[in-house]
């Protein structure tokens, strides 16, 4: 086990650390783990400064945490050694508050819409309606691993379909653009994960066009 751990990148490692921790802490103590670190709404009574933060850690439950950290293990870990520590901890929170803020965004025009047709419980409900996964912030990890190795060929437990990575990212955000749109699949932050998606694109992108995608002794 130590020598598994030795061999997961520095960033990677300590992230897959944290969000066990935070874990851990919510089954011990969740009510206050929810109030204080998920997301809430900012006119929530309940919302925090630290929250857009901290809900990156938070997890619901023991297969919503096993899912992205097995994804951060396996995507993060060839992310941060393509690009290096430095740049894959900005790529991470970058995309983690960019799925924050789009997800607030959404919010937002949700909130607006009820409080014009005077739906109070539904806004009501919007205001203590916490928010937490690192998921956000992993498909931005996603979206980053198929830019880097847009060929790589990747092989879904089940179904067993295998298909380049490009492909698995299309299929991925298209899946949740269209859950998001139609309010199919509740329970789950779409527009958190196209957020998150959006923020890795246009992060690699520039990166990428002005030449800073890559540590220099990377370069050959």
């Amino acid at each position: 086990m130590r020598r598994f751990f030795a061999n997961i990148p520095q960033v990677t490692r300590n992230l897959l650390i944290i969000n066990i921790i935070f874990f851990l802490a919510t089954l011990l103590a969740e009510d206050f783990m929810l109030r204080t670190f998920a997301m809430f709404y900012p006119a929530s009574p309940l919302f925090r400064f630290w929250q857009p933060l901290t809900h990156m850690f938070m997890h619901g439950g023991f297969w919503h945490i096993f899912f992205n950290m097995y994804s951060l293990l396996m995507f993060g870990s060839v992310v941060e050694k393509a690009i290096g520590p430095k740049k894959f901890l900005v790529l991470y929170f970058i995309c983690g508050f960019g799925a924050a803020a789009l997800h607030t965004g959404v919010e937002y025009l949700s909130a607006s819409s009820f409080l014009a047709l005077g739906k109070t419980a539904e806004y009501s409900q919007l205001l203590y309606t916490p928010v937490v996964g690192a998921s956000g912030a992993i498909y931005g990890l996603l979206v980053a691993f198929a830019m880097i190795y847009p060929d790589a060929r990747l092989t879904l437990i089940f179904p067993p379909i295998t298909l380049d990575a490009k492909w698995w990212v299309i299929i991925f955000i298209g899946i949740e653009l269209i859950t998001g749109i139609t309010g199919t699949a509740m329970g789950i932050a779409h527009f958190a994960h196209l957020g998150g998606a959006l923020f890795g694109f246009l992060l690699i992108f520039i990166w990428r066009k002005t030449y800073r995608l890559w540590d220099k002794e990377k370069w050959v």
